[in-house]
């Protein structure tokens, strides 16, 4: 699939009006686009459905608004003020350890760097990546299991992992649209172009899909 497919495709996506519907484009309108509130709302997310993440954003921006409130408080209060995200406990615990890295190492601002972003706990390439765009107005391509499942069903790419999927996608679409990737496609696999049993008679780029799976 060429760069020029790829940009129609990103140009339907966005204005498909089923999109946005999507629970990401809910997060994403929803929540404040500071630094840090996207670090962690974005680290929350991890295995967690958006609209709990939303929720549960929301509840804990109520008592935190910098790292320091996190160190303040109590492990007990911050798992409540978090519950149901997944894996909460342990999240508590990593939130804690972020907000002390951030004090001690970064003077309390969230990084701009790939690389000192990643040395955050719990904060891997995916999330890393979301930080820099959303946050930071940057090019970043993040590659998630929705990114990663509709490149290859649609045929863009033949990768095996999210991360050879990252590198390959950012050699095929120009850098302006990196972006607008992850948002799109996320919300395209939520409402569309699901797990199991794709929509695939309702999606709205199926006339460029390589592995149309109703033909």
């Amino acid at each position: 699939m060429n760069r020029e497919t790829i940009r129609k495709i990103l140009n339907i996506l966005k204005r498909t009006r089923k999109l946005r519907q999507a629970p990401v484009f809910m997060m994403n309108d929803s929540l404040s686009q500071s630094p840090f509130y996207v670090l962690v709302s974005t680290f929350l997310s991890s295995r967690t459905k958006d609209e709990v993440t939303i929720n549960a954003a929301r509840r804990l921006f109520k008592h935190v608004k910098r790292p320091e409130d996190i160190l303040k408080m109590e492990i007990h209060e911050l798992e409540r003020l978090i519950y149901p995200v997944g894996f909460y406990r342990t999240k508590a615990r990593r939130l804690k350890d972020m907000a002390r890295i951030l004090l001690e190492r970064f003077e309390g601002k969230v990084p701009h760097t790939l690389e000192e972003l990643q040395e955050l706990p719990g904060v891997g390439r995916k999330t890393a990546n979301l930080v820099l765009s959303r946050a930071f107005n940057r090019p970043a391509l993040s590659v998630d299991t929705h990114v990663h499942r509709i490149a290859r069903r649609i045929g863009m790419t033949q990768a095996r992992t999210p991360h050879e999927t990252e590198y390959q996608l950012r050699e095929k679409i120009d850098q302006f649209l990196w972006k607008d990737v992850n948002t799109l496609f996320v919300a395209l696999g939520q409402m569309v172009c699901k797990p199991q049993k794709p929509q695939c008679n309702e999606c709205p780029i199926k006339e460029f899909c390589e592995k149309n799976l109703n033909t």
